[in-house]
């Protein structure tokens, strides 16, 4: 059925609220390109808002009780937030997940070479991406270097002006007429991805130093270990993330849309955020949880499959009333999620690849999927009808802009979210998000109505559900 665009609803006063949960959003996008960076923020966001880290609560042997807001962190890399409502924690949750991670590049742990008086890094890339779309691209470093003195060295690269940018080249179309005949996916191969570090080689007093084997490696590590105190031994320990360099910026002439790096998922997860920090009072526990690796299978200590979230809800029974297995299992499986991931956009360019009936649109709202997977719904959780139906309750007191959709058509391909794993625990669950288009590319595209009305849907689901 057709939705109107939203654009046309808004009051002058919405569209003032609209301008800063956009603007804040965007300032998360760029102090947030990395797990590490989103979860510190989120950190920080959290406890300006009076939220407390749940270890002090376990500590302390301290109880918990309705109105305490706490959170906890696994590995710098994950987060969960709750709110604690008035009724007992295993009458269940309203709980919004989503992931934090994005396509990117990552930096291999022995990645320093010289070639041909060229220094690179050695990469490896994270993630479903179209290889051919990272070349030529002013690019930036973000990580962490851990050394052996249990320090951890912060690297931020190519985003503020004065900074240098990193690129990864390409071949100049004059010689390319043999790779313009390869497959896309072969185009440009994944080891040809490495990173172009330096040029200039060692110098001493002005004068280059010929003598010098791999001269221009030799002047990297100078500089690495001068500016950063970290030598090449320090790679093997380096969790390093090459990202496209440059902030959000709005799009369009009628700056109606955002172009940023990773919207895919972070969309979701900061309008997710933004929602637990403006309610109020609850009655259920309202969560947020933001999770690392879901671009590569959610697995790992930071992903979804990973029991830190399960350990989590254990503590805070335990805080709440006393431990128990039992508890634990009604507060899982009585809770109601939103799977908050990012939805295609139909795109007009491509229009033979979307079944139109079926698809999200910028400009009308949040989406839905009842389910996602692939072909025959390989994959998917495949949400309830009653379930549905209470969605649509919740978002229609609200006045939400909302709508449902499939990712593409049948045949066409597919993907999948956190959401089947969470419906392990006989939760309800819904993928619900944000339209994007280009997405997986470097720079992806929003609508900046969807944007606030994803704020306002996430926020109506944990008052109204």
């Amino acid at each position: 059925m057709e939705k109107d665009n939203t654009w046309k609803t808004y009051s002058a006063e919405e569209c003032v609220e609209l301008e800063q949960i956009n603007r804040s959003y965007k300032s998360c996008l760029d102090e947030g390109k990395t797990e590490r960076e989103c979860v510190k923020l989120a950190v920080k966001m959290l406890r300006e808002h009076g939220y407390r880290d749940l270890k002090e609560f376990i500590d302390g042997q301290k109880t918990l009780g309705a109105g305490d807001k706490v959170y906890a962190v696994c590995m710098g890399k994950s987060i969960a937030a709750f709110h604690i409502g008035t009724e007992p924690l295993e009458k269940g949750m309203n709980i919004l997940g989503a992931h934090i991670d994005s396509p990117r590049i990552d930096v291999k742990q022995n990645p320093l070479y010289e070639n041909e008086e060229l220094s690179y890094l050695d990469t490896h890339y994270y993630g479903g991406i179209k290889k051919y779309q990272w070349v030529t691209l002013p690019l930036a470093l973000h990580g962490v270097v851990a050394k052996t003195d249990g320090s951890l060295v912060e690297i931020h690269i190519g985003d503020k002006e004065e900074d240098p940018v990193f690129a990864v080249t390409d071949l100049l179309v004059h010689l390319a007429s043999k790779q313009m005949e390869k497959k896309a996916n072969a185009v440009i191969e994944g080891e040809k991805l490495d990173l172009l570090f330096a040029s200039r080689p060692l110098s001493s007093d002005g004068s280059l130093e010929k003598e010098e084997k791999d001269a221009v490696k030799a002047n990297v590590l100078r500089i690495l270990e001068t500016t950063y105190g970290i030598s090449e031994e320090d790679f093997v320990s380096a969790e390093l993330e090459i990202v496209p360099a440059g902030n959000a910026r709005d799009c369009g002439i009628d700056r109606s849309m955002i172009m940023a790096y990773g919207q895919d998922d972070r969309v979701c997860a900061f309008t997710s955020l933004f929602a637990l920090l403006d309610v109020d009072k609850v009655e259920k526990t309202a969560c947020c949880i933001l999770v690392d690796k879901e671009e590569i299978g959610s697995v790992g200590a930071t992903g979804m499959h990973s029991r830190f979230f399960e350990n989590v809800v254990a503590e805070m029974t335990a805080l709440t009333g006393g431990s128990s297995d039992l508890r634990v299992r009604r507060a899982l499986q009585n809770s109601k999620m939103l799977s908050s991931d990012v939805s295609a956009a139909f795109d007009p360019m491509f229009a033979e690849t979307f079944e139109k009936r079926s698809s999200a649109f910028f400009g009308k709202g949040l989406v839905f999927n009842k389910f996602t997977g692939s072909r025959g719904k390989s994959g998917s959780n495949d949400a309830n009808a009653e379930y549905l139906a209470e969605i649509r309750r919740a978002m229609d007191r609200k006045h939400v802009a909302y709508q449902f959709a499939e990712l593409g058509k049948v045949d066409a391909g597919g993907g999948g979210t956190i959401a089947y794993i969470m419906a392990n625990y006989g939760m309800e669950v819904i993928d619900s998000g944000v339209a994007v288009l280009c997405m997986h590319a470097p720079w992806e595209i929003t609508s900046k109505a969807d944007v606030y009305e994803a704020y306002k849907g996430y926020k109506a689901f944990i008052e109204e559900m």
